[in-house]
């Protein structure tokens, strides 16, 4: 996939693979793999949000965790631009690297509760990193605390207290204010909303808008509801079983996609305007087994736009427009319908 300008991006990925072995009998030898992550290749440049999207069990958290590495890639490379150091291959930094390196990428995952230790209270959730990496400690960890919690939107009073005493979007809050700690650059939000109503989903999303620009912050936001990733993205890519099929930026997927799965998911989407009655595109069939893919491009099983060479060739991702990539066959000549803004 070509590049802007070096100096524009913070990370890319180039190939990136994950496939967890399947192992089976009594002395569990692997009989095969399942290929969460088969071949994804994208940048993400300085200060903007990049937006993932696709079903459940496409392989979009995966992704954001092996660019951590909170799971280890099978291939690929993941390409850390820092100011300092230079150019960072992740998957190859030994133990120590990576810890220094995780100063900088930081994650928020989807579930508040369960990512936030009931038996600690907020001082000791938000100020462990700082204690951890010897930045702070005794008053000056209590002041890094404060600091931080007001930046969230919440009151430093509230850090003897322990996550079961607040409402789901506090805890996300609080989760926020833990990946702040050590003022990173790059935040893996990983479903942060999708376990939220409505309501402080929306004042979730301001937030993140608003720490964004006051730290200058660039996020990986991974989603299921386009709606939201339409709210809070720059660029969007879109996922189908452990593939990228569409990048572009946000404005121009949504009103031009090029792929049918983009398309389909498009329609999915709930229409403001109640006078406007669109056609939904209902998907037949299952989507495509990552263990045992179907030859070709994995989406045309379900592709209503399908011909014979979509199950014989693989559909490379290519750059049809500037910045904007597609993996189909016929992405220069179907005319496929997005949602106008």
């Amino acid at each position: 996939m070509p590049s802007p300008a070096q100096d524009e991006i913070l990370l890319e990925v180039r190939n990136l693979k994950k496939h967890f072995p399947i192992r089976r009998g009594f002395l569990r030898r692997t009989v095969g793999y399942v290929k969460a992550v088969d071949g994804v290749t994208f940048y993400i440049k300085q200060g903007e949000t990049f937006g993932l999207v696709g079903e459940s069990g496409c392989g979009k958290s995966t992704t954001g965790r092996c660019l951590l590495r909170l799971i280890e890639p099978t291939e690929g490379e993941i390409i850390f631009y820092d100011e300092e150091a230079g150019p960072l291959h992740v998957e190859q930094l030994d133990k120590e690297q990576m810890r220094r390196l995780r100063r900088n990428m930081q994650i928020i995952f989807q579930d508040p509760y369960s990512s936030l230790n009931p038996r600690l209270t907020l001082k000791q959730i938000v100020g462990e990193p700082l204690i951890v990496n010897n930045v702070a400690r005794g008053r000056e960890l209590e002041d890094r605390v404060a600091a931080l919690l007001r930046a969230v939107g919440l009151r430093p009073e509230y850090m003897d207290r322990y996550p079961h005493a607040f409402s789901g979007g506090q805890r996300q809050r609080i989760s926020l204010a833990r990946a702040l700690a050590l003022n990173p650059k790059f935040i893996v939000a990983d479903e942060p909303v999708s376990a939220l109503d409505v309501s402080v989903q929306a004042q979730v999303l301001n937030l993140m808008e608003d720490l964004q620009e006051r730290f200058n912050l660039t996020y990986l936001f991974i989603a299921h509801d386009l709606s939201v990733v339409k709210h809070i993205s720059d660029r969007v890519a879109v996922m189908y079983v452990g593939k990228l099929v569409e990048s572009a930026e946000t404005n121009e997927l949504f009103t031009n996609p090029k792929h049918p799965y983009t398309e389909a998911l498009m329609s999915a989407v709930p229409k403001p305007n109640p006078r406007i009655r669109t056609e939904r595109i209902v998907l037949t069939g299952e989507v495509a087994n990552p263990a045992n893919p179907p030859p070709g491009c994995y989406f045309h099983p379900r592709c209503r736009y399908a011909q014979k060479i979509c199950a014989e060739e693989e559909p490379q991702l290519r750059e049809i427009t500037p910045e904007h990539f597609v993996a189909c066959h016929f992405a220069d000549e179907l005319e496929l319908r997005g949602i106008i803004s």
